[in-house]
């Protein structure tokens, strides 16, 4: 087993967030897309508007390492119109993978046919180019029985309407990571919320995010079932070392 397969190099900082320049923040992205390259991890996640760069480069090196995106990212509260034009231009510019921030915060408000148009739409456009889709739900945001409940939401709008070929084309995802909780709780995957997902995903695949820095952690998810891992310490993963960063 390469742990490397698993991993989904991750970068989704804003300069400001990084507190840098944009122009140090383009720089932190090229030197992200390449040593994803010189790794060969299965792909780099990264801001839609870094897509065009980061697809030259991988050209330029001819590699096989993919790119992801985030839609609607990182609240999740956008219109389905918006993130579907957000999603379009993601692939005109070159995407592999779609990860849409599901709108968790209409589900908690009980508008179920709107999260539910909101899969249906996304999953469809995805698939009809023949992208991978991640449904992120941001377990951080939902207590046990809500995890579970839009699990199982995503789950039985895409069997309901998708063929099994392409069931191994669309995950759920547990976090974008850049939740704000309260009292210092952790905002990304934990076992618990992992293993809820795994059991109401299913025939779907689950992708763990957010919090996972030690190569213990990432195959303890693996372990459990999870098909890729999103991290920005994939490196520090894949080697083996501690890593201080924070998604």
């Amino acid at each position: 087993m390469n742990i490397k397969h698993y991993l989904d190099s991750t970068y989704l900082k804003t300069a400001k967030q990084a507190g840098v320049s944009e122009k140090e923040n383009n720089q932190i992205v090229n030197d992200f897309v390449r040593e994803a390259i010189e790794e060969k991890f299965m792909l780099v996640m990264i801001r839609p508007d870094k897509i065009v760069d980061a697809k030259k480069q991988l050209v330029d090196a001819a590699s096989k390492v993919l790119i992801g995106t985030v839609i609607g990212f990182p609240e999740g509260t956008f219109s389905i119109d918006e993130k579907i034009s957000e999603a379009k231009t993601a692939i005109e510019n070159g995407v592999d993978e779609l990860d849409f921030v599901i709108n968790f915060e209409a589900f908690k408000l009980g508008k179920i046919d709107l999260v539910k148009q909101e899969v249906l739409q996304g999953t469809k456009l995805a698939l009809a180019h023949r992208k991978k889709i991640k449904w992120i739900i941001e377990v951080a945001a939902l207590n046990g029985s809500q995890i579970i409940q839009l699990t199982s939401l995503i789950k039985n709008v895409v069997v309901a309407n998708f063929t099994e070929k392409d069931f191994d084309s669309v995950f759920v995802k547990s976090s974008t990571g850049f939740y704000k909780t309260t009292n210092g709780l952790p905002n990304g995957a934990k076992v618990p919320s992992i293993i809820a997902m795994l059991e109401n995903a299913f025939p779907l695949q689950v992708k763990a995010s957010g919090g996972i820095k030690t190569k213990e952690e990432a195959l303890q998810m693996i372990q459990l079932g999870v098909k890729r891992i999103g991290t920005s310490a994939a490196k520090s993963i894949s080697d083996g070392v501690l890593d201080s960063g924070n998604y």
